[in-house]
């Protein structure tokens, strides 16, 4: 069973930037995905970015991309998500996820069967 853990989170100033990570214990399936989701005070849950362990192809939503970057390392079994050019409005707690099983779609939050616990982020001057 896998277990996430995220890190990195905490006040940044607009403009600013800020690196998260989360460490993945116990089996990873080479053949699913790591993935970044964050949720909004009184807002659902929506996906940030993904990677593929195999490919190591990244995928962002329209929102953050050429801001944010994911890498991924399997032999640490860690991924990051490196956010510049932070915005009001990217605050959020930011979780982590992956799957026991193959996903299909990076962007689809019921693709994902294990979250870390979630790391805030708050952008404010």
């Amino acid at each position: 069973q896998v277990h996430l853990v995220e890190s990195g989170g905490e006040l940044v100033q607009p403009g600013g930037s800020l690196r998260l990570s989360c460490a993945a214990s116990g089996r990873t399936f080479i053949d699913s995905a790591m993935a970044w989701f964050r949720q909004a005070p009184l807002k659902e849950r929506e996906f940030v970015a993904a990677i593929r362990w195999s490919s190591q192809s990244p995928f962002y939503a329209d929102s953050v991309a050429g801001r944010f970057t994911i890498a991924a390392d399997n032999a640490k079994s860690m991924v990051w998500l490196q956010m510049n050019s932070l915005k009001a409005e990217d605050t959020a707690v930011y979780y982590c996820a992956t799957s026991s099983g193959v996903i299909y779609n990076l962007r689809r939050e019921s693709e994902y069967n294990v979250w870390g616990q979630g790391t805030q982020v708050t952008v404010s001057s």
